[in-house]
């Protein structure tokens, strides 16, 4: 696969980003574990906000096709300009973004580089999760579900991932919020698999320190069918 060919959607089996990357050592690791996408946290307030460790020029040096920078109702001045700098292939819109909001940035971006859209789930009720998805199909090209949070993600709480059975997803999507070893076999639950999954905080051994060996556990869990069925 080349370096800005984007990943597949025609594979059944879930792809794997890991996200909260600080470390250049282990995101080096990462690529050649052909990890599909790389996540890197620009909101301030996140414990792994990624300007803390590494600059634009070294995550821009950084070569692969999958690397998502994550904002949080941040200006779309700002995106831009991080997302050219950092040569971003994708942008995870964490925040409060409206429609209007997310049609400028589509309008101004890179028209290589793709949006994610984050719905945080929370105790809305299907319907309403419906409308929230319905209302943002226009310039798009994923969702990301997470559970709700003040902190915007990376709590290691999941939500009950049945609601996704009582919606229609038009578009491919993440599933994040508390994904782990442990309850990843529970994916078998729900009817329209997820395009990715988004691992953080249970991959962890401190906040933006990434258990490799669990990552690689991980791994080999979704190559043997006898483990993982999708």
């Amino acid at each position: 696969m080349s370096e800005n060919q984007n990943p597949s959607t025609n594979t059944h089996q879930p792809k794997i980003k890991v996200c909260g990357l600080t470390q250049l050592a282990q995101i080096l690791e990462l690529v050649a574990l052909k990890i599909d996408f790389l996540g890197f946290i620009f909101y301030e307030k996140s414990p792994r906000y990624v300007l803390n460790y590494l600059s634009l020029e070294q995550i821009s040096e950084i070569r692969h096709y999958g690397k998502v920078g994550v904002f949080v109702n941040e200006s779309v001045e700002n995106i831009i300009e991080i997302s050219e700098k950092a040569n971003l292939n994708f942008i995870q819109l964490h925040g409060d973004e409206t429609e209007h909001f997310i049609s400028e940035l589509k309008q101004k971006l890179n028209p290589k580089i793709e949006i994610i859209k984050v719905i945080r789930i929370g105790n809305q009720s299907s319907n309403e999760l419906q409308k929230t998805i319905n209302q943002n199909l226009l310039s798009i090209n994923y969702f990301l579900f997470d559970t709700d949070s003040q902190t915007f993600g990376g709590t290691g709480k999941t939500f009950d991932w049945n609601i996704l059975n009582e919606v229609k997803i038009p578009i491919p999507y993440f599933l994040s919020g508390g994904i782990s070893l442990e309850n990843i076999h529970q994916l078998s639950t729900v009817n329209q698999q997820p395009f990715a999954i988004d691992i953080n905080s249970k991959f962890e051994l401190e906040a933006g320190i990434k258990d490799l060996e669990k990552i690689k556990e991980l791994i080999s869990k979704f190559k043997n069918p006898n483990e993982m069925i999708f």
